[in-house]
C-alpha cells in the first residue's frame, strides 16, 4: 500500500476483522460502528476512507479514542471498492495479530450488523468463504425498484456464465472470508470497483475451497446518496465480458 500508515493498535489482537468501505458515510458510520461494537465480541473494525469530504475520517477518529479495536486507513483520492477492499485484507494481514476471519459489508446500513455473528458461525462449520446472500432461500431484498432488480439479476447471470461455481448471489457485498482463503487468494486480486465480489468468488472456486451462503436481507440506504456510479458499472460488465 502506498497510503497513509494504518491510525490506531496495530497490535490489537481480534478473532473478527470487519472491512468498511467509506466514502462521506458521516450520516452512518458512528451508529455503525457502535453497533458493531456492541456485539460484545473480539473484534476489530478497519474503515478505508477515500478521502471523504464531510468529516467521516474525523468521527472514526473519536470512537478510536475510545476503543483500540477501531483502525483507520486514509486513502487520498476516490480508488474504488475493489481497491478498499484489497488493502483492507493487505492491512488486516499486515497487523502482529491477524484476524482468524475477516468480514466484508457495506458502510451504509444496506447491510446489518446482527448479520456479522450469523456469517462468522457459518464460516466456521465448513467454509472458507460464506456469502451473505440474497437469493437463496429466506434471502430478500427491501424497497429495491424493477430497474435495480434487473440489473442485480442481470449481473449474477453474467457472474454465473464466467465462475460456475454453486453460489446464488455472486455480486453480495456482506461476506466472511477465513484469513487462510485471504492468504492464497491476494496476490490475484485486480479488480478495482464493484467486480472485486465476483473476483474473490472466481479465485475461492479455483482454489477449490469451500464456498457457502446464508441468507441475508438487503435494504436501501436510509442516509446519504449511493457511490455506485455509471462508469462503475461499465466496468463491472466490461469486467466479466473480457473473462468470459
Amino acid at each position: 500500500m502506498n497510503f497513509s500508515p494504518i491510525e490506531g493498535d496495530v497490535g490489537v489482537a481480534s478473532d473478527i476483522g470487519v472491512i468498511l468501505p467509506t466514502y462521506c458515510e458521516a450520516a452512518n458510520i458512528g451508529k455503525l460502528i457502535q453497533e458493531i461494537v456492541n456485539l460484545n465480541k473480539k473484534i476489530s473494525i478497519l474503515v478505508i476512507d477515500d478521502s471523504s469530504t464531510d468529516g467521516t475520517a474525523n468521527i472514526v477518529r473519536s470512537f478510536q479514542k475510545k476503543h483500540k479495536s477501531i483502525l483507520l486507513l486514509v486513502r487520498p483520492g476516490k480508488y474504488g471498492l475493489g481497491t478498499a477492499i484489497t488493502d483492507g485484507f493487505k492491512a488486516f494481514l499486515s497487523l502482529r495479530h491477524p484476524p482468524k476471519c475477516i468480514i466484508t459489508m457495506d458502510a451504509d446500513y444496506s447491510h446489518s450488523p446482527k448479520d456479522i455473528l450469523r456469517l462468522v458461525s457459518a464460516q466456521k462449520k465448513e467454509h472458507d468463504l460464506v456469502i451473505g446472500s440474497r437469493y437463496c432461500s429466506q434471502g430478500r431484498t427491501l424497497d429495491w425498484s424493477i430497474v435495480r432488480h434487473a440489473i442485480s439479476r442481470t449481473a449474477n447471470i453474467m457472474a454465473s456464465l464466467l465462475v460456475r461455481a454453486n453460489v446464488h448471489d455472486y455480486t453480495s457485498g456482506m461476506r466472511c472470508y477465513s484469513t487462510r482463503l485471504v492468504k492464497s487468494i491476494i496476490s490475484d486480486l485486480h479488480s478495482t470497483t464493484y467486480e472485486i465480489q465476483i473476483e474473490t468468488i472466481r479465485q475461492a472456486n479455483l482454489r477449490k475451497f469451500k464456498i457457502g451462503e446464508t441468507p441475508i436481507t438487503f435494504a436501501n440506504r436510509k442516509k446519504g446518496k449511493s457511490k455506485l456510479s455509471i462508469n462503475e458499472i461499465k466496468e463491472f460488465l466490461c469486467y466479466v465480458l473480457l473473462k468470459l
